[in-house]
């Protein structure tokens, strides 16, 4: 059976990028809006009825709109904004943060895509909390780097007009009230929200994130062995998961696998642990496509999970 898939919102940076994924793909109808009528609210209602599943490429109110003209009881929906990640009435798609989450995600009617940036955290740090090797009452920093592209076409017009002369390196979210943050602190395990702190980079997609730990002030101080070895284990357990855990090595202080665009193209995520056991420190430290895992890679990755095919389909690992 051929599954009808319809984009709304198939024009901006996110629903280009799943279209450019799901070509060829003879199991799906991908269902599209005549440029004419993309603000046209009937043919939008007809498309997202008509649809299978519905992926919802758009800002949050207006996200919020197209749920609201689905009124057929049936067709299933992933939302690539923020506005229902942390709705108790829709399945977080983050595949990988559980061993169940894949499977709550191919039978979920509603999905909430991941933001790019709480992906970093939450993988490197959620499975540290489950294992007690952190508590939840810990004060957590996270901060990072990504590409301009995160920004939508404003950002990019910006970054990449002739006239342009852009920072290569801006920090920003610093009223530390960034919209990832409630996501964050819900899907961790935290039991506060937080220290965030992103920098934008000069160069079009990819990312970098990083938790420093500083570990001293636990009553019971964990090894970077033992960090390592909790990570691997949490994601070795997943079927299909594209979260990869580097190998270990305590004398690493500098890798060239550590740039933001190593991963460009592709749905992998990779973990680095890195550790000093006598000053009781450590960082873990996350490296995907914010375009990627970060945005297209994991909507298709759970429209897969939710059609019941192979979780590796129309997905470079």
């Amino acid at each position: 059976m051929v599954a009808k898939i319809f984009i709304d919102g198939e024009v901006g940076t996110t629903g280009l990028q799943i279209r450019e994924r799901l070509a060829g793909r003879r199991d799906l109808e991908v269902l599209s809006i005549a440029f004419d009528k993309r603000k046209d609210e009937d043919e939008r209602k007809r498309l997202l009825n008509a649809a299978d599943i519905a992926i919802l490429c758009l800002p949050d109110e207006a996200a919020k709109e197209s749920v609201r003209l689905i009124d057929n009881g049936t067709t299933r929906v992933i939302d690539a904004s923020s506005a229902y990640r942390v709705d108790p009435d829709w399945t977080y798609g983050f595949a990988e943060m559980d061993k169940g989450q894949a499977q709550a995600i191919a039978e979920a009617r509603l999905v909430s895509n991941p933001g790019c940036w709480p992906q970093g955290l939450i993988a490197g740090l959620r499975p540290l909390i489950a294992a007690g090797l952190i508590p939840a009452d810990f004060a957590a920093i996270y901060h990072g780097i990504s590409g301009y592209s995160g920004g939508g076409k404003q950002m990019i017009a910006e970054y990449e007009a002739p006239e342009a002369t852009p920072s290569q390196f801006m920090p920003y979210g610093l009223t530390f009230a960034h919209k990832h943050v409630p996501e964050m602190t819900r899907y961790t395990g935290l039991a506060a929200a937080p220290l965030f702190q992103p920098v934008v980079g000069n160069f079009a997609q990819g990312m970098t994130t990083s938790i420093p730990l500083h570990l001293g002030a636990l009553a019971s101080v964990p090894t970077g062995a033992q960090i390592h070895a909790a990570l691997a284990d949490h994601f070795a357990a997943i079927p299909e998961s594209f979260v990869r855990v580097a190998p270990y090595d305590p004398a690493l202080g500098k890798t060239a696998a550590l740039d933001p665009q190593t991963h460009n193209g592709t749905n992998t995520l990779t973990l680095h642990v890195f550790a000093n056991d006598a000053r009781a420190q450590a960082a873990i430290v996350a490296v995907y496509d914010n375009l990627g895992k970060g945005a297209s890679g994991a909507a298709v990755q759970n429209l897969n999970l939710m059609l019941g095919v192979a979780a590796r389909e129309s997905l470079a690992a």
